[in-house]
């Protein structure tokens, strides 16, 4: 029964990754499509619920009316069929929706609804463009996907319930009470209205400070997590101190916001208990005075008292509930003003697949800036002939790296065009594009799973035998071999923590070339791939490196410059332009950029 119910929904359906509305409501409805029919279902239920209870209030009035006219002896006879009527009412109607509402509303809805959402803004925002990450913290990304998720659905499931609930029973009491005299309605109708006037007071206000608070929340959560994922950094430099009042700043914004909270809570208890206390006392007195007229029945008092009662009892749940869904307006609001922007970097509709056949790569007349006045890369014309090996050569800041994520596509170019066998990689499939080409980096990153895991994401279904083959050849078998972690799992099983933070920089890189060995793209890039390694390491794995390259067309950077000495040619930069080109022996007798580097070299790196 419990899992019929949970899988009428299911969150991971593969959806397109459009971009999601900007708009509040849109937003809202953009991600609660998928349980939308469920949510109706639920909400005529509850409609449904809130009559019969005031029909209830209604049945007490009339028993109450027939326990003082009715004759005892013909008492069954006149009312069994309204008996009868109200216990089934009771006992199998209002049962029947109440199980019903809670299989479809806790099973259906509440899991799956806001994990379809963490679903579908996680794959969206797997795909945002690299600046978008260079402008946001990870931990504040992933709390905000976290709390808006259920932020959406604490929106739409309490609006749900309030606004047909609420409206449905207010209504039918009114009615309910109308029906003797419109005067004992009175009462009641004043309260809805001051009722409504305390929330249009109080609600908007609580929704703008829990935007702030919100905000303030992301902002502690991604100071916080900056703190433990480069805690190495911060014991290296003994700044526990400084970290702590980093985070004590965020933490005291956030305080401030919720001080602010908690004053409008304690002003609108105070009110609301005001107005619930003036509606009991002049229901009551209403109600008496037109008994003692002789124009209201006890039957009539007992439907006005009890209703009144009930409602006191309901009325700071009615107005937390309405709290509720303005404190997660804001946190939605603030939501999306992260999860809903454009991707920058985006495939062309009609983009097809990279097909590599060669390896040839052309940069012609390629300019890129970061949006900043001076170019980065600058008019740059380069071509890489099939399987040649290229060494990019110059100063930090000289644009080599540029020149390779502009390849990778991480960002686009402001003018100019970057070919791979004569097809455009801004018409290509990213995807596609990136599968083509191995990347080995200085900063090796590493996910926190297990060595094998790390090294088979190179080549998705990958056997254990191919991972170790790698990791031979990358001379990383044998230390892997060693490793164990706190869960007392070993070698290619063993967890390497966060970014590869259980293992030293030179495993770590050792690792990364594992990973791209086995995946054997026909396009090679490093980007100092072998600068964490001691010359013995590196020394033994060059056989490899150089067996890695073979048949391949190779993009390679290095402030060491004897590693990339042996190769085709040398590509010399200096802002963002080619200054010299040649191979080693060339550019040394030219006396130019080049040869100044390598005389100016101190233990083999540029000085």
């Amino acid at each position: 029964m419990f899992s019929r119910f949970e899988k009428l929904v299911d969150p991971f359906t593969l959806d397109n990754l459009e971009q999601p509305p900007q708009g509040f409501w849109a937003f809202c409805w953009h991600y609660t499509r998928p349980v939308a029919p469920f949510l109706c279902i639920v909400s005529i239920m509850s409609a449904a619920v809130a009559v019969i209870e005031v029909m209830m209030y209604g049945f007490v009035g009339d028993l109450v009316n027939w326990f003082a006219t009715s004759d005892r002896a013909t008492f069954f006879d006149d009312h069994t069929d309204d008996l009868i009527w109200m216990g089934i009412l009771v006992l199998v109607i209002m049962p029947v929706l109440e199980f019903a509402w809670q299989f479809l509303f806790h099973q259906t809805i509440i899991g799956n609804y806001p994990m379809s959402i963490r679903w579908r803004v996680h794959r969206y925002l797997l795909r945002q463009s690299m600046t978008f990450y260079q402008d946001e913290f990870a931990g504040r990304v992933a709390q905000k996907l976290m709390q808006t998720a259920l932020a959406v659905r604490e929106v739409i499931t309490r609006l749900a319930d309030v606004l047909v609930f609420i409206s449905v029973y207010f209504i039918s009491a009114l009615v309910l009470i109308g029906q003797t005299h419109w005067q004992m309605a009175m009462p009641l109708a004043l309260w809805i209205v001051g009722y409504i006037g305390v929330m249009v007071f109080f609600v908007p206000r609580l929704r703008d400070i829990s935007k702030t608070q919100a905000n303030a929340r992301s902002d502690m959560m991604g100071k916080v997590v900056d703190a433990y994922s480069n805690i190495s950094v911060v014991k290296l430099f003994s700044h526990a101190s400084r970290e702590d009042n980093y985070a004590k700043a965020s933490m005291m914004g956030f305080m401030k916001a919720v001080y602010r909270q908690m004053r409008l809570v304690t002003l609108l208890e105070i009110a609301l208990k005001t107005i619930n206390q003036l509606l009991l006392v002049a229901t009551v007195a209403v109600s008496i005075y037109y008994w003692h007229l002789g124009l209201a029945t006890g039957g009539d008092i007992a439907i006005a008292t009890g209703l009144v009662l009930r409602l006191r009892g309901m009325s700071q749940w009615i107005l937390w509930e309405v709290s509720g869904v303005f404190e997660n307006v804001g946190t939605v609001q603030d939501g999306i003003s992260t999860i809903s922007q454009p991707q920058v970097v985006l495939d062309k509709p009609d983009a097809v697949p990279l097909v590599v056949s060669s390896g040839k790569i052309e940069f012609d007349k390629v300019s890129f800036d970061y949006g900043k006045d001076e170019p980065v890369v600058d008019a740059l014309d380069l071509t890489i002939n099939p399987g040649e090996k290229i060494g990019l050569v110059g100063r930090s800041g000289a644009g080599k790296s540029t020149l390779i994520n502009l390849l990778l596509r991480f960002y686009d170019l402001n003018s100019g065009a970057i070919k791979v066998d004569g097809q455009r990689v801004s018409d290509v499939q990213q995807d596609s594009l990136r599968a083509q080409i191995g990347v080995v980096t200085q900063d090796t990153a590493l996910l926190h799973r297990t060595v094998l895991e790390n090294i088979v994401y190179g080549r998705e279904g990958a056997s254990l035998e191919e991972a170790k083959e790698a990791a031979r050849k990358a001379q990383a078998l044998d230390f892997i071999e060693g490793l164990t972690d706190s869960n007392g799992n070993s070698g290619m099983d063993a967890q390497v923590g966060e970014r590869g933070v259980k293992l030293s920089g030179g495993q770590r890189q050792r690792i990364a070339i594992a990973r791209v060995l086995l995946k054997n793209a026909p396009i090679l890039v490093m980007d100092e791939a072998t600068s964490a390694l001691d010359s013995e390491v590196e020394a033994a794995i060059q056989d490899s490196l150089n067996v890695l390259m073979e048949g391949k067309t190779v993009l390679a950077i290095a402030h060491r410059l004897s590693t990339i000495a042996s190769m085709d040619r040398l590509i010399v930069m200096d802002a963002g332009r080619i200054v010299e080109m040649g191979s080693h022996e060339e550019l040394l007798t030219n006396g130019g950029l080049y040869a100044s580097l390598w005389q100016r070299q101190s233990g083999g790196f540029i000085a």
